[in-house]
């Protein structure tokens, strides 16, 4: 199979998890809806092609790893509803007011803790399942070149590098995991690292699992038509050893 090579490197990332009360996690890896939205903002695709970004998403695979392993950081802030720009109507892009409901959230300071991953480099394959379109050379060409601003999760996660690999953007394996192992480690001025390396990783849940790995139930994928978070799907997680650079 083929697949995409994909450097995520940003002071910055943030993949999403199931948010919890005030605090909206970020999970170790990032999650298949990311991964579809991330290409469809790339190919200049808009919130309303609900089938297309469905089928998009039913089609991606991927394995992961962290070449630099990253520092959780946790960003709080806050929101006063009782000050009068808060308590006054808004007007929306639908042309009509939007009024806050009642109850204890409609006024007060309100607490967020946003989590990111800080300082990381990851390294993503990513390959498509079907003859479908896009195909492979299209995601590739709209990653070099893509319609819009592209972020890694959250819209203030900028790239600090292109996402492609410049040296070997697309590649050829058995499958996901043998191609991840593959790849080369990035050192963070994106050079081979030299000598072997044990690095924390995901991949299909169908590869396996080796020593010290496991396998966990993800809430990563997206009902489209109706923007909400919906559906679950089993991935293989642990150390990749012996990663040859």
């Amino acid at each position: 199979m083929k697949a995409l090579v994909l450097r995520l490197d940003a002071p910055l990332m943030s993949f999403g998890s199931v948010m919890i009360d005030q605090h909206g996690f970020t999970d170790r890896f990032p999650g298949t809806a990311m991964l579809t939205g991330l290409v469809a903002n790339a190919l200049g695709w808009r919130h309303d092609q609900f089938e297309d970004l469905q089928r998009l998403q039913e089609r991606i695979e991927y394995a992961a790893r962290w070449d630099i392993q990253p520092q959780e950081m946790v960003d709080y802030h806050t929101v006063d509803l009782g000050q009068p720009k808060m308590r006054e109507p808004g007007w929306t892009t639908r042309g009509v007011p939007e009024h806050r409901g009642g109850g204890e959230a409609k006024t007060g300071t309100h607490q967020r803790y946003r989590h990111y991953w800080a300082d990381g480099l990851m390294t993503v394959v990513l390959g498509l399942k079907g003859e479908d379109n896009p195909d492979l050379e299209t995601v590739r060409a709209a990653l070099q070149r893509p319609v819009r601003p592209l972020f890694l999760g959250r819209k203030t996660c900028l790239p600090a590098r292109p996402l492609l690999d410049p040296f070997t953007p697309v590649v050829e394996g058995a499958d996901l995991l043998t191609i991840l192992r593959e790849v080369p480690v990035w050192t963070r001025d994106g050079k081979p690292r030299t000598g072997a390396a044990i690095l924390l990783a995901c991949w299909p849940a169908e590869l396996g699992v080796g020593e010290g790995g496991e396998i966990r139930q993800v809430y990563d994928r997206r009902d489209w038509a109706n923007q909400i978070p919906a559906g679950s799907r089993w991935r293989a997680e642990g150390l990749l050893r012996e990663v040859q650079p």
